[in-house]
C-alpha cells in the first residue's frame, strides 16, 4: 500500500505554499499577466482548479468499478516529482476555462473546497488498496491512484513557483 499519510502531508504543504504566494499577489495584479502571452495569477489558480478537479473526478469514477488490467509495459512512467519541475515549460493539454477566472477570495475558496473534496476521497478510501487503479498522464505515463495525488501536490508546487515569478515580475 502507498504511504497515504505522506501524500496527504505533501498536499497540505503544497497548498500552504500556494496560499502564501497567492496572498502575496498585490491588489490590482491578480488578473494582470506579467507579459503578453503569460498567465496571470488568477489564470494559474483557474488551471489548478481544473486539473485537481479533473483528477479527483476521474479517480472517483475509476474506483467505483473494477480495476482495469494493465500490462506491465504499460505501467511505465516518469517520477511524479517531475510535475513540480519548472525546467521545462510544458503546454497544458487542458484549455483554460476563462469562466473560472475571478476575484482572488472567490477563487481561493473554490480551490479550498476542491481540496476538501480531494482529501475526503483519500479519507473514505484509505482502507482500500488502490494502487491497481491506473490511468495515463499526458507527460509522465501510466500513474496509479496514489501517484496521481502526488502529482497534484507537485503540480501545485510548480505553479506556486510560477505565482512567485509573476509577483517578482511586477516588482521589477
Amino acid at each position: 500500500m502507498s504511504n497515504l499519510a505522506r501524500i496527504i502531508r505533501h498536499l497540505y504543504a503544497s497548498r500552504a505554499g500556494l496560499e502564501a504566494a497567492a496572498n502575496a499577489v498585490p491588489p490590482g495584479y491578480w488578473q494582470k499577466p506579467p507579459r503578453a502571452g503569460a498567465w496571470s495569477a488568477a489564470e494559474v489558480i483557474a488551471h489548478l482548479i481544473m486539473v485537481e478537479g479533473a483528477i479527483t473526478d476521474g479517480a472517483i469514477r475509476l474506483v467505483r468499478g473494477a480495476a482495469p488490467r494493465v500490462p506491465l509495459w504499460k505501467r511505465l512512467h516518469l517520477p511524479a516529482w517531475l510535475a513540480g519541475w519548472r525546467g521545462i515549460r510544458a503546454r497544458t493539454p487542458i484549455l483554460l476555462d476563462p469562466k473560472l477566472v475571478g476575484e482572488k477570495e472567490e477563487m481561493l475558496a473554490q480551490l479550498a473546497g476542491l481540496r476538501r473534496r480531494t482529501l475526503g476521497l483519500l479519507e473514505e478510501t484509505h482502507e482500500r488498496e488502490l494502487s491497481v487503479y491506473r490511468w495515463p498522464h499526458p507527460f509522465l505515463g501510466s500513474l496509479n491512484f496514489y501517484q496521481w495525488f502526488e502529482v497534484v501536490a507537485y503540480h501545485e508546487a510548480r505553479h506556486t513557483k510560477q505565482v512567485r515569478e509573476i509577483i517578482e515580475s511586477f516588482q521589477e
